[in-house]
């Protein structure tokens, strides 16, 4: 295993693991404990994870991890919540979607649907407008699904455009249903993102939307990000795994969010 394989790796494991120790770490890839402390040093100065001593644990600021090593985090949950959103899904919707992994998963999720894989003239099953580069590209293939890309600047970490030009598309259409990929979602503060480029898109998204729901895992419920997408009162509808907080899911509920639990 040649050092950059080795560097994937750790961030595959402390994506996964959230933390990681040295000792093990070492052993499990078959280096020195001196190897590893410097590739986590490596890791931590590119701010790829926060060093801890002994070992290393998922960076705060996670969102500059690159989304296949955001991935890995609570897996299960998102595909549970994903699945629960394609079924929301009717045949004929204007869809939107933002970046993210839970989003990309609802991507996912939707080629499943067998009602949306079937030919039954020349019209889309289902039309997905987006400023995923990631999400564009797996829902490209699909015969069936009509994509329709933002426009705008690329971000490196989370392939999603943003900028004015995709503003300026977003402004001149509609769509049934939009669902939000986001950082943290507080019942009193809203709905918010790491970077305020994503957040402005996300924000335009869902005021072009009929409906509005967010996709969180229950660990991104009840805090806050750098920047607000929307208020709390925007949002119609969440879908978050079976896991989360009691209090929080009846606080959404008491502020007139519908809650899914999946």
């Amino acid at each position: 295993m040649d050092r950059h394989e080795r560097l994937s790796a750790l961030l595959d494991m402390v994506g996964q693991r959230e933390k990681i120790d040295v000792e093990a770490s070492a052993e499990e890839l078959d280096v020195s404990a001196a190897t590893i402390r410097r590739d986590l040093d490596h890791l931590a100065g590119r701010r790829l994870l926060t060093r801890t001593r002994g070992g290393a644990v998922a960076s705060n600021v996670a969102y500059d991890l690159p989304l296949r090593h955001k991935a890995a985090r609570k897996a299960p949950e998102k595909q549970r919540i994903s699945a629960a959103a394609a079924r929301l899904v009717e045949r004929g919707m204007v869809l939107g979607l933002n970046g993210g992994t839970t989003s990309t998963e609802v991507a996912r999720a939707l080629v499943l649907r067998p009602e949306l894989a079937q030919q039954r003239d020349s019209s889309p099953a289902l039309t997905v407008v987006t400023n995923a580069l990631n999400i564009a590209h797996e829902l490209a293939v699909r015969p069936n699904i009509k994509i329709v890309v933002t426009g705008g600047v690329a971000r490196q970490h989370s392939f999603e455009l943003t900028g004015p030009l995709a503003s300026l598309f977003l402004d001149q259409i509609t769509l049934d249903l939009v669902f939000l990929g986001v950082d943290a979602f507080d019942a009193e503060r809203g709905a918010f993102a790491h970077h305020e480029g994503e957040a402005s898109i996300n924000r335009l998204l869902a005021s072009r939307a009929r409906q509005v729901t967010v996709i969180a895992d229950g660990g991104k419920l009840g805090g806050h990000a750098f920047a607000r997408i929307c208020d709390t009162t925007a949002v119609d509808q969440l879908i978050t795994d079976a896991g989360a907080a009691p209090d929080q899911v009846t606080a959404f509920e008491a502020a007139g969010v519908e809650v899914l639990l999946a």
